[in-house]
């Protein structure tokens, strides 16, 4: 599965991976410095180190195929349809309320925020579709429920919206 990503989503990942390669120096004197204390079967400070340098490795890992598989999407689209980084007003009938949300991209969503990614059930039910119109979000086989677009503010890749990794 390929990933739909922006350019700064890319950009960040690759600050980011930066980041980690830098720690890998360090990370791996600490393992050779406690791997000196004796017992490795009872020395709890190498074991951490070596949790610390594998997990530093893993997301090296991660952020490399990330950014190998990645496709780079546009931000582009038409004025009065749902696309990335704009803010819909959607309305619930079955609860008779109204929520605001913001789509964005899988390495950006943060529920606590209404940041829903395009890959989720919700903001693809969104993603090309106008004011008034009225989706079903499918979120299962055996679970959907209607929301209705009222309102669309156009938004844009903003670079301080950092990805979650």
């Amino acid at each position: 599965m390929h990933n739909e990503l922006t350019q700064i989503d890319i950009r960040q990942m690759k600050e980011k991976l930066t980041y980690y390669r830098t720690l890998v120096p360090g990370l791996r004197d600490e393992v050779k410095r406690t791997r000196e204390y004796g017992d490795l079967s009872e020395n709890d400070e190498y074991r951490c180190a070596k949790r610390e340098y594998n997990r530093n490795n893993s997301r090296i890992r991660y952020l490399e195929n990330m950014i190998k598989t990645a496709v780079v999407v546009s931000t582009d689209s038409a004025e009065d349809t749902v696309g990335l980084f704009d803010w819909v007003e959607v309305f619930y009938p079955e609860d008779k309320d109204t929520q605001t949300v913001r789509i964005v991209t899988t390495l950006r969503n943060d529920i606590f925020k209404n940041y829903i990614s395009n890959a989720s059930p919700f903001g693809k039910a969104l993603i090309g579709h106008k004011v008034g119109d009225r989706v079903i979000v499918t979120v299962s086989d055996s679970y959907s429920y209607p929301v209705e677009i009222k309102s669309i503010t156009k938004g844009e890749d903003d670079p301080n919206l950092q990805i979650s990794i």
